[in-house]
């Protein structure tokens, strides 16, 4: 049998074994709906909400503050949506050309809806210019949104100061951090 070497795990990798001995039991005997009030549902609920906390530990955040979703691209899409329909005059959103296509696609659904999108370039290195960040905003930009870490080559966004700069045009800032966490 040939010898194969997988080289896309930035994209999906094996499950670690550690893992998977963690999960079994939800996927074999716990398999209730962690919102049903049954015994089988209140078991899973505590799981949920104890993975809830751990992730917030993680992220510096509030339990409550936590929304499980069941992919990055459903989270990104719905944040999106979200933060757009909070600002409905604002018709621009500025977004980098590297961005992974969960958001460039959604980017260019809403172009077709009347939305005008700067797609900010990266340099040779595939950071981020903050002077080309704070020259795309207008008065009317309602979101910015930017990757943490790049998935592809592993380059960390600037996100504090874009966060900064996109609070001081009055833009919501959006942040892809799926590849960012580990």
């Amino acid at each position: 049998m040939p010898m194969v070497i997988y080289l896309d795990n930035n994209a999906t990798t094996c499950i670690d074994p550690d893992v998977l001995a963690v999960m079994m039991p939800y996927l074999s005997d716990f398999y209730g709906n962690p919102s049903s009030m049954h015994s089988f549902g209140g078991q899973v609920g505590t799981a949920v909400q104890d993975a809830r906390g751990q992730v917030a530990q993680l992220l510096g955040a509030e339990d409550t503050e936590i929304v499980f979703n069941s992919c990055g691209s459903e989270g990104n899409n719905t944040a999106i949506h979200a933060a757009l329909a909070a600002q409905p005059d604002k018709r621009h959103i500025v977004t980098t050309a590297v961005e992974h296509p969960a958001i460039l696609n959604v980017c260019k659904h809403l172009e077709k809806k009347g939305y005008t999108v700067t797609y900010l370039s990266v340099n040779g290195q595939g950071e981020l210019d903050l002077m080309e960040v704070e020259a795309a905003m207008t008065g009317g930009t309602a979101l910015v949104t930017t990757m943490y870490a790049n998935n592809e080559t592993g380059v960390i966004f600037p996100v504090e100061q874009v966060g900064a700069i996109a609070k001081y045009y009055g833009a919501t800032f959006h942040v892809d951090a799926v590849q960012a966490v580990g």
